[in-house]
């Protein structure tokens, strides 16, 4: 006994055979990560950074492989929104660092609030710009003689914002001392003893009396005599 299977045209066979090979594709397709480089490349174009820009991806983030092409927009000026427009698709958040060098003033030894920086403690070194905020300074000659109002160490790109805003009081400038009791104001002629920006601290002598006090200068250049 013997039983009766019916054989397929090749022709169809080969067409069965193609069938399933691509099934088999989409499915290895639909179980693959899209690859992180591209998510990457999407977002630096996003945010037009050059193309040796970091873009920082989770080593560990599998997203699935995306059948059409990535879409990605600037969320911020150092990040991107990267999505896969596939129902439903998936969307990630990527910060973007581009690389910029340029040439800047450093501090090779520590400045001193109150104290204007000397030549001496100047070099230029290349640094790169996406590190830093605020702006930095490309000429010693501008900055030497700026008066920190803070410590500054060794290595420190000094900024704008390192120095306060107004003109510096230097040792010997006269100044006007005010001195406030009980609702009471008296102002009187003085002398600066030490350098000094507005907002910093400063050791003035009184001209009249030879007393010497300290006090904070104001903007106007008024030295508040301290209690």
């Amino acid at each position: 006994m013997f039983s009766f299977r019916p054989r397929l045209p090749a022709s169809l066979l080969s067409v069965l055979f193609a069938c399933g090979g691509v099934a088999v594709a989409d499915a290895a397709d639909r179980g693959a990560s899209h690859p992180p480089d591209a998510i990457r490349a999407a977002a630096i174009a996003a945010v037009g950074a050059p193309a040796d820009a970091d873009a920082t991806l989770d080593a560990a983030l599998r997203l699935p492989r995306c059948a059409q092409p990535l879409q990605a927009a600037a969320s911020g000026p150092r990040t991107a929104l990267v999505r896969c427009p596939d129902a439903p698709g998936w969307r990630v958040y990527v910060p973007v660092q581009a690389h910029r060098e340029a040439d800047v003033v450093v501090l090779a030894a520590p400045a001193s609030p109150g104290m204007p920086i000397a030549a001496q403690q100047l070099i230029v070194q290349r640094r790169d710009m996406a590190t830093l905020t605020g702006t930095a300074f490309s000429d010693p000659a501008a900055l030497a003689g700026r008066v920190p109002r803070r410590l500054l160490a060794a290595g420190t790109v000094p900024t704008e914002a390192d120095f306060a805003v107004g003109a510096t009081l230097r040792r010997g400038d006269p100044v006007v001392l005010l001195a406030r009791s009980g609702g009471v104001e008296v102002r009187m002629q003085g002398r600066a003893l030490g350098p000094a920006q507005p907002g910093g601290r400063i050791t003035v002598e009184n001209t009249v009396s030879r007393r010497i006090l300290r006090g904070q200068l104001g903007a106007d250049g008024t030295v508040e005599v301290l209690p």
